[in-house]
């Protein structure tokens, strides 16, 4: 099974030519990004294949939350993303809606021919491990990005308790976000300190099962995206707002780890 991982563009300084170089020296597979503005596509695109880097699209959708999916997507096709990650629907929407919103985006995602992960996030329609479960069994073709952060965080624990729910996710993962999160959020301070150790070791164990389940129906690689957000989403000291770690570097240390864990072994 080929481990490929992806760098996040999320929070990072500097120019789109200077974050792809960087990306392609530091041996990142591809990025993950929203979709470029029409104006800036076709650079956007120069710059992937100048760096020989592959590319996931991030979806979010807002109002018409299908028509959202679907503008974004068609839009996002022209790059030739290896798969497409969307926050999708609403947390609030009735369950028959969400059904409605997800068979439609399947449809979508089989007319443009592109592997859709539909993300377990909050305020989303998969913001629970019980509420992706009942959408996960209604529609058995639907598939997840897996960022089981937000689910640690909704329902304040490691999950210890959802092992039904959380194996079925477990098998329609075809894209994992790298972030490790706690009982009380989405996001430790940093995932190498020694008081995380048993938060690393539960993610360590949900995802080498997600390689599994990949390598049993037959995928060639599963892919990752160390996705630790910037200050704000990261926490800060109070009054200076102050990040508590080195965002690059937080991001750095899970993409070595990821590699020293199910690459390197």
């Amino acid at each position: 099974m080929e481990i490929k991982i992806f760098h996040a563009l999320w929070g990072m300084e500097g120019s789109i030519e200077s974050l792809l170089e960087r990306a392609a020296a530091e041996g990142f597979d591809g990025i993950e990004a929203p979709i470029p503005s029409p104006e800036h596509k076709r650079h956007f695109q120069e710059q992937l294949d100048k760096h020989r880097l592959s590319y996931i699209a991030q979806v979010v959708t807002a109002g018409n939350h299908i028509d959202s999916f679907t503008d974004q997507v068609e839009r996002a096709v022209d790059l030739k993303p290896l798969l497409i990650v969307s926050h999708s629907a609403k947390d609030n929407m009735p369950f028959a809606d969400q059904v409605r919103f997800f068979e439609q985006s399947i449809a979508v995602e089989k007319s443009v021919g592109i592997p859709v992960g539909h993300e377990t996030h909050r305020s989303r329609a998969m913001f629970t491990p019980w509420t992706t479960a009942a959408l996960l069994r209604e529609l058995p073709d639907l598939r997840i990005t897996a960022d089981f952060s937000h689910w640690c965080c909704v329902t304040e624990s490691m999950l210890e308790t959802y092992s039904d729910d959380l194996s079925l996710a477990l098998k329609r993962t075809i894209h994992i976000h790298a972030r490790i999160g706690h009982a009380q959020g989405p996001q430790v301070s940093h995932p190498g300190a020694p008081e995380y150790a048993r938060e690393r070791e539960a993610f360590k164990t949900w995802w080498a099962e997600v390689i599994k389940e990949r390598a049993r129906d037959g995928a060639g690689f599963t892919t990752f995206t160390p996705e630790f957000g910037p200050p704000g989403y990261m926490p800060t000291l109070p009054f200076s707002r102050q990040s508590l770690s080195d965002l690059r570097g937080v991001n750095t240390w899970m993409t070595n780890w990821i590699r020293d864990t199910y690459i390197h072994r």
